[in-house]
């Protein structure tokens, strides 16, 4: 026995490191779904809440809608491009104020569509994310070569959905969530592997604590766009 005892413990010392940086790397993956789970819940009691208060109808039709259409836009921009300028307590601060906003321009869905079909929608579009961001975080494909695919993609769907505002064509629209639903589920495995390889165990809390909050930005609006897509093709019309 103590001719193997050398061999086990040089195994032991090995495979340390290796099982340190997968324990870090699960923490901070579980503190990216932990900030994007309560980013949509915020954002889910906001949206309710505008719908129920009649705060969203009540801006409906009034220049102050378009701001808060537009406003969610901004906050991605900030902790987009300014991270770097902010501190982390403040990035996470906005990415709470982002998530509320969104919930107010989000409100009208439950004023178009029956309240069951936005929770089997909402349930659909959690089992689909869960796989796919499953899927990206464990498989040994390189997905990055997808990228600038995906890329074109969302910036094809955002202009499209841009016209489709003032053509208001159910035809587009129609094309437009069934596109979207491949491209949000793409871009879910994607960002999910992207955001894995981002992972340093040597990052300083800062810095560790602004990955997160971008990570779970990149998270939110995949499934927020998912969501919405599905939405579009499944959910249930309220009867005027």
């Amino acid at each position: 026995m103590s001719g193997y005892a050398p061999n086990e413990q040089r195994s032991t010392f090995g495979t340390a490191p290796e099982a340190r940086i997968e324990a870090g790397l699960r923490q901070h993956m579980q503190r990216i779904y932990g900030y994007m789970s309560a980013g949509l819940m915020l954002t889910a009691l906001v949206a309710y809440a505008a719908a129920a208060s009649g705060f969203y109808q009540a801006i409906a039709g009034t220049p102050l809608l378009w701001i808060v259409m537009l406003a969610p836009l901004g906050f991605v921009l900030v902790l987009s491009f300014g991270l770097e300028r902010i501190s982390a307590g403040t990035a996470i601060l906005l990415f709470w104020l982002y998530a509320a906003v969104m919930g107010l321009s989000l409100g009208g869905i439950f004023l178009v569509f029956t309240g069951s079909s936005i929770a089997r929608v909402f349930l659909i579009t959690a089992a689909t994310y869960d796989a796919m961001s499953f899927y990206g975080f464990t498989t040994g494909a390189d997905l990055s070569k997808f990228g600038s695919f995906l890329s074109m993609g969302l910036i094809g769907i955002v202009i499209a959905s841009l016209v489709n505002i003032f053509v208001r064509s159910d035809t587009v629209q129609f094309v437009i969530s069934i596109v979207g639903v491949f491209l949000f589920v793409g871009l879910t495995a994607y960002d999910t592997q992207r955001i894995k390889a981002m992972y340093l165990e040597s990052d300083m809390e800062e810095l560790a604590g602004k990955k997160a909050v971008l990570g779970a930005l990149a998270l939110y609006l995949d499934f927020i766009n998912l969501f919405m897509m599905l939405l579009q093709l499944f959910g249930q019309r309220r009867q005027n």
